[in-house]
């Protein structure tokens, strides 16, 4: 994602959902991997919001599309996208966001803000490389590494009265 389109920063943000969806099509498709509707329809509506959902809030959004989904088939699906690195699991929010590097092998980095709720994938080598070599130094094999930084985005930072 380029610094333009940042979560709080104005940008074409169907632009950005229907780049989401095709790049889970080409991902799934090399991977001969099977990205049913119910899976897309999920894709699509954790990309619809900056703001991580919950499997919960995926399921409320089916059934007013009319879908007769249970939970389990919720699960299925987020699992299903985690696997393909088309989602992040936040894990200090039990809740699910559209990954910005999908088909890329790296690790989840993300600035959460406490106020708005917005979320950022980070990019940040220098970090991953620290955690790499500090878990070596410990002859540590880390095989999943998330980084989850609670604050404020720069727009709820310069607001007189955030919850900080």
């Amino acid at each position: 994602m380029s610094s333009s389109a940042l979560p709080y920063r104005p940008h074409n943000h169907q632009a950005c959902v229907a780049q989401a969806l095709a790049d889970a099509r080409t991902i799934c498709q090399q991977h001969n991997a099977r990205l049913t509707p119910t899976r897309e329809r999920v894709l699509e509506l954790i990309w619809q919001s900056h703001k991580p959902l919950g499997a919960y809030d995926v399921l409320a959004v089916l059934a007013e599309d009319g879908h007769n989904a249970a939970p389990p088939t919720v699960y299925r699906a987020l699992d299903f996208l985690q696997q393909q690195g088309l989602v992040h699991r936040i894990a200090s929010l039990n809740a699910f966001i559209g990954c910005t590097h999908a088909g890329e092998r790296h690790n989840g980095m993300f600035l959460i803000c406490r106020s708005c709720g917005n979320v950022l994938e980070l990019t940040a080598p220098g970090v991953s490389s620290a955690v790499t070599r500090a878990a070596a130094e410990e002859s540590f094999q880390p095989d999943n590494v998330t980084i989850e930084v609670a604050g404020y985005c720069p727009r709820c930072a310069s607001e007189p009265a955030h919850d900080g």
